[in-house]
């Protein structure tokens, strides 16, 4: 049976289709890879709304004849009966109890559980084995695990584009730079490179972390000022092969000005290793997070980890289920991040698509 991809792509070659439409095809043939992408794109979009997914509060509420939007607004215990006037905790049975009398209902997200949200009426101590309330567990300070993955693969995802995106442009910015002008300035930032590589990049990790306050942000400047070197390389490389061409001699002869050659002319040629890495880039920086999360150098105290739950498991060796639930969750992104890596690499090789 002839695959129809095989035959589209054969079709739009014959007919001249742009080299980015070709590659998007053999992207498409290679189905791990493609339904790896769409797997992964899935699970950052829902992760992104994980506040409709697992919550401690309700989406919306209907009590007596009004309707409360909990999700976007804090309202005291007295709003739904109680005596206090602190916020009202909607997993409390009091509350739920009044919720569920005639005229009144609460819809809640599929996991009633946030990160931060303690299950102060579980059956069992903490850590606490998976139940039909917790679905996977909790962990030892009686959070949902579930709910902890799901926030936690979304800092971790978010946290690896913007390490990502930002060592693409300084890796991109100073390849370009030491490939299209050579010379005295390609020797000079190659030193540069040699001796700020040689930096101790944990030791400084651990010096700040002790001067500053912990941050998302602070981590990641830090990892931005090394994650750079290795892309810079292959930039450099593809701009010393790509000045030397027909087509930039041309612009040169024109009289168009170098940043001009290198936005409109070069820059376009050389981004083939820069998309190529993109996923391994991805894979590096969860795992650099996770890392340095399970040292206690990550994220701030409380904030949603993969680390921190690997560090529990550690510790708790008892707990299976909060290594192997957070394992799972690596093993499962990263194999997707590589199958795309590998798929994107054989789409874009120049070998491959003459064949």
């Amino acid at each position: 049976m002839t695959d129809p991809d095989a035959i589209a792509v054969h079709a739009v070659t014959s007919v001249g289709a742009s080299p980015s439409r070709r590659a998007w095809l053999r992207f498409k043939r290679n189905r791990l890879g493609f339904w790896s992408l769409v797997i992964f794109c899935t699970l950052v979009v829902l992760s992104l709304g994980a506040e409709l997914i697992s919550n401690d509060r309700p989406i919306v509420v209907r009590y007596q004849g009004q309707t409360y939007f909990p999700m976007l607004k804090d309202y005291s215990e007295k709003t739904f009966g109680g005596d206090f006037e602190t916020s009202a905790d909607y997993l409390d049975p009091f509350i739920r109890d009044q919720f569920s009398k005639a005229g009144n209902w609460a819809l809640f997200a599929p996991n009633p559980y946030g990160p931060k949200t303690l299950n102060y009426f579980a059956k069992s101590p903490n850590p606490s084995a998976p139940t039909l309330d917790n679905l996977l567990g909790t962990d030892d300070r009686g959070r949902d695990l579930l709910a902890q993955l799901i926030y936690g693969f979304r800092v971790s995802v978010l946290f690896a584009l913007a390490l990502t995106f930002v060592g693409v442009v300084l890796g991109i910015v100073t390849g370009a730079i030491q490939g299209f002008f050579g010379g005295k300035t390609d020797l000079a930032f190659q030193r540069f490179i040699e001796i700020w590589g040689s930096m101790p990049e944990l030791y400084l990790l651990i010096i700040f972390s002790a001067v500053f306050a912990p941050s998302i942000a602070l981590l990641l400047v830090l990892l931005s000022l090394f994650g750079w070197m290795g892309l810079s390389d292959y930039v450099r490389a593809e701009f010393f092969r790509n000045r030397q061409l027909d087509y930039v001699r041309a612009a040169r002869a024109l009289g168009v000005g170098n940043w001009q050659i290198i936005w409109r002319h070069i820059l376009p040629n050389s981004l083939t290793p820069v998309v190529t890495f993109l996923p391994f880039r991805m894979s590096g920086a969860i795992l650099a997070l996770t890392s340095l999360d399970f040292l206690g150098l990550g994220v701030p105290p409380g904030t949603p980890s993969l680390g921190e739950l690997l560090s529990q498991g550690k510790n708790s060796i008892d707990a299976w289920w909060i290594s192997l639930s957070t394992f799972a969750v690596l093993v499962v992104t990263l194999l997707l991040l590589t199958f795309m890596g590998d798929a994107l690499r054989d789409a874009l090789d120049p070998r491959k698509a003459e064949r």
